[in-house]
């Protein structure tokens, strides 16, 4: 059984995998000032009441949790009646897991890194990594460059703000576009028009370049099922510094000059980043110095570099962890007491 909230798309995802899904009111816990806080001080004890019905109905043998603040009153509620591991998939340890690990029996961390910044628990710790999309892994180059159209001649760069975009990248990749369609292709991953309106400002540009360099420049609101291949054949990767997005590129073993949201999640996706920077396996430069006369440098170096590419590709795919799925499937079957998964 899948707990979550009312609001999001998680009550989609769990269906469409025949998971039955229960949403409970949950509130956040904020350390700032916020009318909402009031809202949510009423929605936590709600949620406790809500999930606890559900625990004791559902009888689990394993409770899992992955940090946010709706896992709390599920934890909360089932500490008593199952064993149970909490996920931290960032490189911080959240406020939310903080709570949970009081109650914790496992705590896995995504990197290594992030183990100095655990303190002082009762639970088990582990390195287990962030579970990336298994179809990954599979990516063809060549088939990537057939789809688009784009000459294995070139490198390939992948503008990506995540799956809403992230208008500053897609402003400062149009800035600089005449110059990175000198020398590489691109494809740019721009979010929908429901979260920006550059797709269609960036699709307009492409149309009114010259014929030379029309074909090199692919702007598009989404990538789905092709994802796989665009990484498998993109060079160089310009993105945000989620959770998510570093789980891949490490696993991945790409090269990305990231660009962290400010002041995400207590600075969240800087930590991220550095876990890559500091081990030589990416670039991080905050959003206020990213200005397209820095990016375009930061991206050229980097491009007409394949020495210092490919140090930094095998620095990142020794930080990934391809098997992150099956590390926490075992050790949620160990604190269930069932045999262990097959790898």
């Amino acid at each position: 059984m899948w707990i979550g909230g009312t609001e999001g798309i998680e009550a989609d995802a769990a269906r469409d995998e025949g998971i039955p899904f229960a949403a409970i009111p949950t509130g956040k816990l904020r350390r700032y000032l916020d009318l909402r806080t009031v809202r949510d001080a009423v929605n936590i004890p709600r949620g406790v009441f809500a999930a606890r019905k559900l625990v004791r109905d559902f009888k689990p043998d394993v409770v899992f949790s992955t940090g946010g603040f709706v896992s709390v009153p599920t934890v909360f509620a089932g500490r008593r009646r199952a064993p149970i591991l909490t996920h931290e998939q960032t490189t911080i340890i959240g406020l939310a897991t903080k709570i949970n690990l009081r109650s914790a029996d496992l705590l896995a961390l995504s990197f290594e890194d992030s183990k100095s910044r655990v303190g002082k628990t009762r639970a088990k710790v582990a390195v287990t990594g962030n579970p990336i999309r298994t179809e990954l892994s599979a990516g063809d180059a060549a088939r990537g460059r057939e789809r688009y159209s784009f000459t294995p001649l070139l490198p390939v760069l992948f503008v990506t703000g995540g799956a809403r975009g992230a208008s500053p990248l897609n402003q400062r990749a149009k800035a600089i576009l005449p110059q990175l369609l000198d020398c590489a292709q691109v494809i740019h991953q721009t979010g929908p028009a429901s979260a920006n309106s550059d797709f269609a400002e960036l699709t307009a540009l492409q149309q009114s370049l010259p014929d030379q360099v029309k074909a090199r420049y692919v702007p598009t609101e989404f990538v789905r099922g092709e994802i796989a291949d665009v990484y498998a054949m993109a060079d160089l990767v310009v993105s945000r510094a989620g959770a998510g997005t570093v789980a891949e590129l490490s696993a991945l073993g790409k090269v990305a000059i990231m660009i962290p949201l400010p002041l995400s999640g207590g600075g969240e996706q800087i930590v991220n980043a550095r876990a890559l920077v500091d081990h030589g396996a990416g670039v991080m430069l905050m959003q206020e110095d990213a200005t397209p006369e820095r990016l375009l440098q930061e991206i050229t170096d980097l491009l007409g570099n394949p020495d210092r590419r490919a140090a930094m590709a095998k620095a990142a795919a020794g930080l990934g962890r391809l098997d992150a799925a099956a590390r926490l499937a075992d050790e949620l079957l160990a604190l269930a007491k069932r045999p262990e998964s097959t790898r």
